[in-house]
């Protein structure tokens, strides 16, 4: 008996699948990479749950195990050669680079060419080929230096279509090109995103993510989730979020960011909330919640209170821009000025923190404009953390598309594709003034005197200050001590002498190390200095027995006469904005039609677009050989060292 039990584990075989999701580079050529990462990968989650129910259902033979190792580049080293050893040693296998957005593109080519020098079957998927394939019909410099390095494209997601993709791998037999662009699958009831433990401790806070849906039907002009994910809504049931709540919770995991890029879009979110609240209250799961929505959101009844009670702490708001004319240009039509104040104010009074996205480099916006609205912002919006960008015309956008048609000047380097870098000129502001306007976009915001202000808002309400004086430090330390975006920043800058960009020199040892632990170290002191610089003010606050009766502009109740006393509704293009809602809704109380306005206004957030995140919290929910959305981890991890 022993002897045919040996004989059956050694006719056992092994398939080994490596997931990455690719980082890129910083200004020096080095990956950007972190002890502890910012923001988890959902791509990356989605297809390690898919990979996982096909190694369940031994898609390849009875007698094959699929060896399955999910790592995240922005907190684990990827040395190539280690995962082709890994591969080599088990027969069989292959590498998918998941998820990868425009500007990881580059660093996944890197990663890839190292692969393939070993044999090694690699296959790329993500926002930037499922965008290029559904804007340009596949016509893209760096994806033809794909395909001539042999690697397999995939554009579209993997539900239903991963078993294809390690078929063909297991046979040797990969597709150039896996096409589903036109053939978006529903998502209710297919495997679940996950995490295992080991690599959600990796991220700040140990948050691990999912997305409750996919898609947005309306039309924003700088938007790849349109073109990539499509226009037609799909989610995911109630029991399906059931399930990756209890799932995560069991392992140990008690923060969640839902990816969706609006979750107030998704027509289950009450049934939803409703069965996340009954973990909490009934079952006592102490879960909490990071969240993104449109800006109506609020109409919704009952929507933020619920929020609220399912533990929802945070909330990121695509408020995009103050001026009408300029969201109109973007097609945001969806985002009402004259709503904005209403939105924050009923978020504040749920004791909830808010993120809000704001897009600099319209073609209206000037270096003065700019600076003149961030003041506005700052006197009469009660938005808690602002986060700048540039308008970036990313691959797979309309924007994108119309300046490639008219053989506009842009970028070449796909790596500054991240919203943080200047990648075509703008009609009104010199490269020089543009970038100039960002940088001070950050100063002007992040004052003391006004993130005083921010913090005596938020405690006003009762709402957690210690986390938003966190959050604060996190911006500023980001922008003024890494000189990295805050979604890009983490917990300790870890950089490796050889994983630079091709290009780039390798700096000598005697160099290099020594440097690099000045570096840290200066760092360190300078984000401890700000943290008790910051943490004095937050005292200030938490000792003032006044605290609760705080009192602006911003937070006062919304008033009928607020287009002619807040500087909110001062220029050309909000009187005019405003003026003409006064006709508009003057015909429909004329005409009687009052109340199904407001009901169809109502159904519409159902279906309302926050943005493309190729920023945004969890915006990368485009594929890779085979999926959408992006986080996650799983099995082993390829360490590092040098």
């Amino acid at each position: 008996m022993a002897t045919v039990a040996t004989e059956q584990v050694a006719a056992r075989r092994r398939f080994c699948l490596v997931l990455v999701k690719p980082s890129h580079y910083d200004e020096n050529g080095y990956v950007i990479q972190w002890m502890r990462s910012p923001i988890p990968s959902n791509s990356l989650a989605s297809l390690f749950g898919l990979a996982k129910d096909c190694a369940e259902r031994r898609i390849l033979g009875p007698d094959v195990d699929i060896d399955i190792h999910a790592l995240d580049e922005t907190n684990t080293r990827i040395r190539p050669e280690r995962l082709a050893a890994m591969i080599e040693e088990a027969g069989a296998g292959m590498v998918m680079l998941a998820g990868v957005q425009s500007n990881q593109f580059p660093r996944a080519l890197d990663l890839a060419g190292r692969l393939r020098a070993r044999g090694i079957k690699v296959g790329i998927g993500g926002f930037h080929v499922s965008g290029v394939t559904a804007m340009l019909g596949g016509a893209d410099a760096d994806l033809d230096r794909a395909k001539a390095m042999g690697l397999s494209l995939f554009a579209g997601e993997a539900e239903g279509r991963l078993d294809q993709v390690l078929l063909d791998a297991a046979a040797d037999n990969l597709r150039p090109l896996y096409n589903y662009m036109d053939d978006l699958p529903g998502i209710e009831g297919t495997p679940i995103p996950l995490m295992a433990v080991e690599r959600v401790q990796r991220t700040a806070g140990g948050t691990t993510s999912f997305d409750a849906g996919r898609g947005c039907p309306y039309q924003c002009s700088f938007c790849t989730i349109i073109n990539v994910q499509g226009r037609k809504s799909r989610r995911r049931s109630a029991d399906d979020i059931e399930k990756i709540v209890r799932v995560n919770y069991a392992q140990g995991l008690r923060a969640f960011f839902i990816t969706d890029d609006n979750f107030a879009r998704n027509k289950d979110w009450e049934t939803i909330l409703d069965r996340i609240v009954h973990l909490r209250q009934v079952e006592k799961f102490n879960i909490s919640f990071v969240i993104q929505v449109d800006t109506l959101c609020y109409k919704l009844a009952h929507f933020i209170e619920k929020c609220a009670l399912a533990g929802v702490k945070r909330v990121f708001i695509g408020l995009e821009n103050i001026n009408p004319d300029n969201l109109a240009g973007a097609k945001k039509k969806q985002n009402k000025i004259t709503e904005y104040r209403d939105m924050l104010l009923a978020w504040k009074n749920a004791g909830v923190i808010t993120y809000a996205g704001y897009i600099l480099g319209f073609p209206n916006d000037t270096y003065d404009s700019i600076m003149h609205d961030i003041d506005v912002i700052k006197r009469e919006l009660p938005v808690d953390l602002l986060e700048f960008f540039y308008l970036t015309p990313l691959p797979g956008s309309e924007d994108h598309l119309k300046l490639h048609r008219a053989g506009a000047a842009l970028d070449p380097d796909l790596n500054k594709y991240d919203l943080n870098h200047i990648c075509t000129p703008h009609p009104k502001m010199s490269r020089e003034e543009w970038d100039r306007a960002y940088r001070h976009a950050w100063q002007r915001y992040y004052t003391l005197p006004h993130i005083e202000t921010v913090l005596r808002r938020v405690a006003a309400t009762n709402a957690n200050a210690s986390n938003a004086l966190f959050l604060i430090t996190w911006f500023m330390g980001s922008i003024n001590i890494e000189h990295i975006h805050p979604l890009e920043s983490g917990f300790l800058r870890l950089r490796f002498r050889r994983d630079r960009r091709p290009g780039f020199a390798i700096e000598p040892v005697w160099s290099f190390y020594p440097k690099y632990a000045a570096e840290i170290a200066s760092k360190l002191v300078r984000w401890t200095a700000l943290y008790f610089k910051l943490r004095r003010i937050y005292l200030g606050i938490k000792t003032d027995p006044n605290r609760y009766s705080y009192i602006d502009t911003a937070m006062t109740a919304v008033a009928a006469d607020e287009a002619e006393t807040h500087e909110l509704f001062n220029s050309d293009a909000a009187r005019a904005y405003v003026a003409q809602n006064k006709r508009v809704k003057q015909m429909q109380e004329g005409q009687g039609h009052n109340h199904n306005h407001n009901h169809n206004h109502n159904h519409n957030h159902n279906h309302n677009h926050d943005h493309d995140r190729g920023y945004d919290l969890g915006g990368d929910h485009a594929l890779v050989p085979g999926h959408a959305a992006d986080v996650a981890h799983a099995a082993a991890p390829v360490r590092a060292a040098e």
